[in-house]
């Protein structure tokens, strides 16, 4: 059995970009006899920069909500809270004591664009790849579906990992990327960056949003932005093809390229098709959502984390008794 692992914060309500670029290819895991499936939101790693603490577990209770929503069968997949399991913050405090250097944290991009963005930069955002690797390792998955962007924290995931087998014998097993086809969504207003709710209002579409306001955030998307290369696609009318691909309205959208080749193409028909999409796909999740009121999202990541806590208990004893800790 192959385990995968993959993690989502809790930022509020999912938006297209989360859907389509992660959260879609999870539940189609589901469909993988051979794959052991385990998914958290990760709530300490929400905690990493500047939050309301009011909000934090309505947010969290929301997010597994919303992937209850979209498919995420918890009979097919434990689904939890990583502060249900404490065991992933002590798995953490150990790695970066004993496996991860200041040097590879100090080269991470990812730190570096959010400290940017940051009045308060925390030795916890500092140090948030760790928490990741321990997340993954915890569990001994060996499978993680990632976008591209995410493939560098993968990667020190497993030097952490070699590096601690090299030291204390071998605990962990070889972590491979599970890269999909999970398409890059950009944001509406500005189709030269990632779709992302740190960017602001306007930036990302919620999947929680009324009809009206759904049509309209992609009637205004921007679309061509500056000068390009002659035939080359502006990245704001490839990124509106791109989201009319992948939620599968695949007449629509060749009908659409072929106006475009054919230099036919009027915008207004491409918003209109990718607003009929986007909101077939967004009633469609808000409709599922009425069946999972909290009491039944509750029990299921007290359940989902009764199935974790077994794997993680005995994994980090299994740590300690490695790096030579008392057993009393």
């Amino acid at each position: 059995m192959i385990r995968v692992f993959s993690g989502i914060q809790p930022t509020g309500s999912l938006h297209l970009g989360n859907y389509l670029g992660a959260i879609r290819n999870w539940v189609a895991l589901q469909d993988h006899s051979d794959f052991e499936r385990l998914y958290c939101v990760v709530d300490y790693h929400a905690i990493t920069v500047g939050y309301e603490t009011d909000r934090l577990a309505p947010q969290s209770l929301e997010m597994v909500r919303d992937l209850l929503a979209c498919g995420l069968d918890p009979d097919r997949s434990i689904i939890f809270l990583q502060s249900q399991i404490p065991e992933h913050t002590e798995l953490a405090w150990i790695l970066a004591a004993t496996s991860a250097t200041y040097g590879e944290l100090q080269r991470m991009t990812q730190f570096k664009a959010k400290a940017e963005q940051q009045a308060f930069v925390t030795a916890g955002l500092f140090s948030y790849p760790v928490l990741q690797a321990a997340d993954i390792l915890l569990y001994d998955a060996t499978r993680v579906p990632v976008g591209e962007d995410q493939v560098q924290h993968l990667e020190l995931t497993r030097e952490v990992a070699r590096r601690f087998n090299n030291r204390f014998g071998e605990t962990f097993p070889e972590v491979e990327p599970l890269l999909t086809e999970a398409p890059r969504i950009l944001s509406l207003k500005d189709p030269g960056q990632k779709m992302s709710k740190s960017s602001g209002e306007g930036h990302y579409l919620s999947l929680d949003a009324p009809e009206a306001e759904a049509r309209q955030m992609v009637q205004r998307a921007v679309t061509d932005v500056g000068p390009r290369a002659e035939g080359e696609m502006s990245p704001g009318v490839a990124n509106l093809f791109t989201i009319l691909r992948s939620l599968g309205s695949a007449d629509d959208h060749d009908r659409l390229q072929a106006d475009y080749a054919a230099g036919t193409l009027r915008y207004v028909a491409l918003k209109e098709a990718v607003s009929d999409a986007v909101w077939s796909t967004a009633a469609r999740i808000q409709e599922q959502k009425s069946a999972f009121p909290p009491d039944r999202v509750k029990a299921v990541v007290r359940a989902g984390a009764d199935r974790a806590r077994p794997l993680a208990r005995a994994k980090l004893a299994q740590v300690r008794n490695r790096i030579g800790l008392a057993e009393l």
